[in-house]
């Protein structure tokens, strides 16, 4: 897997944020996921492109449609990661056309899923890479930046422009 050895666990993908963002994911059962429906299940779209502090944390309701299961809210805490992590996992369906969440999550899920493909239009890659460009000029000026160290803010600022300028050129 190309993002395992280059972001992911490397300040990318490594947050409580990322191991609900691979179960939420493996949990829809779909090959193809679209960045809009992700946006919108877990609330990204309300932020109206103000990913630096947000209140509340964002939450979904995870739907099993084939047994109608629902698991109570699951809760994100920081809007920046997931946009990172979903950077790392578009760079990887542009690499290799999917991601594989089992190698991903580095525990077995509960259930197999399918290697899951990301899809997005150009404007949510433009709106994606504007963000990026945002977090890695200005990264203490997120709310993550309250649980790390300068130091690790800066350091994950440097792995993040190195995955935007990766992804988008």
């Amino acid at each position: 897997m190309y993002i395992a050895d280059k972001y992911w666990n490397h300040y990318i993908g490594d947050t409580d944020d990322s191991f609900t963002l691979t179960a939420y994911l493996a949990d829809k059962h779909k090959e193809e996921i679209s960045l809009e429906e992700i946006f919108s299940d877990i609330g990204l779209d309300k932020l109206n492109g103000d990913f630096r502090q947000h209140e509340e944390p964002l939450t979904v309701v995870l739907k099993n449609e084939e047994s109608d299961y629902e698991e109570p809210y699951v809760e994100f805490y920081y809007a920046i990661d997931l946009i990172m992590d979903l950077a790392a996992l578009l760079l990887e369906c542009k690499v290799n056309g999917s991601v594989n969440l089992c190698e991903l999550s580095g525990e077995d899920l509960e259930t197999p899923t399918p290697d899951v493909r990301i899809i997005a239009t150009s404007e949510e890659h433009e709106l994606i890479n504007k963000i990026l460009m945002d977090f890695v000029s200005a990264p203490l000026s997120y709310d993550l930046s309250e649980m790390c160290q300068e130091e690790e803010m800066q350091e994950t600022a440097e792995v993040c422009e190195k995955l935007r300028k990766e992804l988008f050129g």
